[in-house]
């Protein structure tokens, strides 16, 4: 992920267009293709990250149709589901899975937010944050393993619900109110972007989508796809507030940190009733 240069404040740089918002979604989220990224003032970060979820649902397509590629050439849901779990891995560089390792270690330290901080940034991974690593990959690959079982379309749907609520939860984390615990980086380029009536209403699009998409396969499955967003949004929020609290704001790690939590949350939801 290219790091952020300095920008004009918000007041004296252009509005972004949508144009504008994929390219930096896609650019900084994923290793796709999105166009040069020429901009990183505070209207493209708005747009961008509102364009977060639109991300998610490339993503999680893609690695959607890997597992059922896999599936109908003769694998097992065990092996569906860790490729369903690595694409979204390889498309972002890994990224959201180191964050959320650091953040891991920066929590677990117990050291003053300055320290906890430095922890974050060095180049290493800790104790806490490879136990979390394991134990986070482990619920995704056996959640997404209990939904091909259950078909390849339930699966295929918990794959896309996932990505999609990972993202959702970077929106919600980069809403108004929600401080930088650095003033360089890209949790500094993004942070309090989103103004919340916005969020929100991303927020229930993310849902209403994935349910509709459910109604496919029957009622119960719309109702779960729709309560796996919402309480995977739950689940990063949490986190979020946790983290702003102990580092006095949000980092990239912490973005990368509550994106795997809304996924693994939304998974274990999605996995939950199959016969």
């Amino acid at each position: 992920m290219p790091e952020p240069s300095p920008t004009p404040p918000a007041s004296s740089a252009p509005s972004a267009s949508l144009a504008d918002g994929l390219r930096f979604a896609f650019g900084t989220l994923t290793v796709l293709p999105a166009g040069r990224l020429t901009r990183w003032d505070r209207p493209a970060a708005r747009a961008g990250m509102l364009c977060a979820p639109v991300v998610g649902l490339v993503v999680g397509v893609v690695g959607a149709a890997t597992g059922v590629a896999l599936l109908l050439l003769g694998a097992g849901p065990l092996l569906a589901a860790v490729a369903s779990v690595a694409v979204p891995a390889a498309l972002t560089r890994g990224l959201h899975l180191d964050g959320l390792a650091d953040t891991a270690d920066g929590l677990g330290s117990g050291r003053p937010a300055e320290d906890a901080l430095r922890i974050m940034k060095q180049s290493d991974v800790g104790p806490f944050g490879v136990l979390t690593l394991v134990l986070v990959l482990f619920a995704q690959v056996a959640a997404l393993a209990q939904a091909y079982g259950g078909s390849w379309a339930r699966g295929a749907l918990a794959a896309v619900v996932s990505a999609v609520a990972a993202r959702l939860a970077l929106t919600l984390a980069a809403r108004t109110g929600v401080p930088a615990a650095r003033p360089e980086g890209l949790g500094a380029a993004v942070a309090g972007v989103v103004p919340v009536p916005r969020a929100a209403a991303v927020a229930l699009l993310a849902a209403g989508l994935p349910a509709a998409a459910g109604a496919s396969l029957g009622a119960y499955d719309a109702l779960r796809a729709g309560l796996a967003v919402a309480v995977a949004a739950g689940a990063a929020d949490l986190l979020l507030r946790r983290c702003v609290r102990r580092f006095g704001g949000v980092t990239g790690d912490v973005f990368g940190g509550v994106a795997e939590t809304a996924a693994t949350t939304a998974l274990v939801v999605m996995s939950l009733g199959w016969n």
